[in-house]
């Protein structure tokens, strides 16, 4: 008789366990806009989410600790003029978040600790050059004020947001359809795109150039998904021919067939991935499948896991977490977010209707002590390059902490924009340094209105005297 043997794996018992109620975020009324992105984001500090809206986009703010149940007056960040579609904090700053919204902009805001006391109106920067709505804002992993946005235009741009500018384009002739996903190299050398064109992309933005692509990584004819994983990977999930949803592996360097390919079910809601590069753990979190605004047509509420392995067959199942209630988005804490004293190695934020419950993924341990093996240096809040450095063409790993001693979060780092732009809707500064004629314009108009407000006041001040000089 023959013995099965189980591979050994010491995340093969890796659980997930719900937050208590009181720990739950209640009474946020999450977005309703069908566009497949995660609706949440989350560091050390804030947990972000987007929410409904009259008279234009917003999203919620509110510290890690802020829990229960949320006052149906809290501030939001307010200032789109249409729905928000994604946001993403700043991996080097945590009080800096940045949005895509459906009125064509990007914009950047700076949070204070603490949270809002008042709704934020003003971003820090707004870039302007999308001329459709943006569904995509991801940070560079390793390069200081590099964002990257990609719209509905089938256009990406890359943002070095201390100038508001946008330093590198990638048109239509790259992508002739909808972008469905981004991805940066853990490096940020490389992005990885998915399209609506039924193309997977290895793309080095700063060339222009692609440097591999696989037609039709699944049969299916609903969205792909794309990420970087380790040792040169992409991953992706999408559709077969029958509709079943399925997962892949790929070596970038021969895309012709997939290192693995795995079918799961026949659920229509996408999978949103997210890889941890020091577990090497990828996680699929299903989104609910909506069939027009606010109409759910399949619920999704399961949270796949899998590890991947330099070995054949490369990607193996580990398990999967599941609930009740359908999941409208998803948020992923970074490591340094995590409690390390519990062994748990991550952190999701699942969006219920009008919840969002954290969710998190503990490997068993008896000790209590720091697991090394567990918890190998990731990556720390410091950016190991400047924007100029990258877009000169360097490009460096992130720079890495060790969460032995639990990681304490660095003083506030304000969000430092070249001040010769325009406080409104900031454009590019002149090349000469020299200020605009549109700033010149309104500085001389706001001289002349503050000499007529010298000259009332010198007359009142002669009437009086002359009234005490009659007394």
């Amino acid at each position: 008789m023959s013995r099965q043997v189980v591979r050994s794996s010491k995340f093969r018992h890796v659980f997930g366990q719900p937050a208590k109620a009181d720990q739950c975020y209640e009474d946020v009324r999450v977005s309703q806009t069908t566009w497949d992105s995660g609706f949440c984001a989350v560091n050390p500090k804030f947990v972000a989410l987007i929410c409904e809206a009259s008279g234009g986009g917003a999203f919620l703010v509110l510290p890690l600790s802020k829990t229960g149940r949320v006052d149906k007056n809290v501030p939001m960040v307010c200032g789109h003029t249409a729905p928000v579609l994604d946001i993403a904090w700043c991996p080097h700053n945590d009080n800096v978040i940045a949005s895509g919204s459906e009125d064509c902009t990007v914009m950047v805001w700076e949070i204070p600790d603490g949270g809002l006391t008042l709704p934020l109106r003003e971003p820090v920067v707004t870039l302007e050059g999308h001329t459709k709505r943006v569904g995509i804002v991801a940070w560079h992993p390793t390069a200081q004020n590099v964002l990257l946005s990609a719209g509905c235009d089938n256009v990406i741009l890359v943002w070095d947001v201390g100038t508001g500018t946008a330093v590198l384009t990638l048109g239509p002739d790259v992508h002739p359809d909808t972008i469905y996903s981004v991805d940066w190299s853990r490096d940020g050398a490389l992005i990885c795109t998915s399209c609506r064109d039924k193309r997977v992309r290895i793309i080095e933005p700063r060339k222009g150039t692609v440097v591999a692509e696989k037609d039709r990584p699944h049969e299916g004819t609903r969205p792909v998904r794309a990420v970087f994983v380790s040792d040169g990977k992409i991953l992706t999930t999408g559709f077969s021919r029958m509709s079943e949803r399925q997962v892949a592996l790929w070596d970038t360097k021969h895309l012709e067939e997939p290192l693995s390919l795995q079918e799961l079910d026949t659920s229509s809601g996408v999978l949103l991935p997210f890889f941890d590069p020091d577990t090497n753990i990828v996680y699929l979190c299903g989104k609910v499948a909506q069939s027009g605004r606010g109409r759910d047509r399949e619920g999704d509420s399961s949270i796949r896991y899998f590890e991947i392995t330099s070995e054949a067959p490369f990607l193996h199942y580990l398990s999967m977490f599941s609930s009740k209630e359908s999941q409208r988005g998803m948020g992923y804490m970074p490591k340094r977010g995590l409690e390390v004293n519990k062994c748990e190695i991550a952190r999701f934020y699942k969006l219920h209707e009008r919840r969002c419950e954290p969710i998190a993924m503990t490997v068993p341990r008896k000790s209590d002590l720091f697991q090394e093996d567990l918890y190998p240096p990731t990556a720390g809040p410091d950016a190991a390059l400047t924007a100029e450095e990258w877009l000169g063409g360097r490009d460096a790993g992130p720079l890495l902490i060790s969460l032995k001693d639990g990681y304490v979060p660095p003083k506030s780092r304000e969000l430092r924009v070249n001040r010769g732009l325009d406080t409104g809707r900031r454009k590019a500064p002149e090349a000469s340094g020299a200020p605009s004629s549109d700033t010149v314009s309104r500085l001389e108009e706001e001289m002349k209105k503050l000499q007529a407000t010298v000259q009332e006041l010198q007359k009142r001040l002669d009437r009086l005297e002359e009234t005490v000089q009659a007394k």
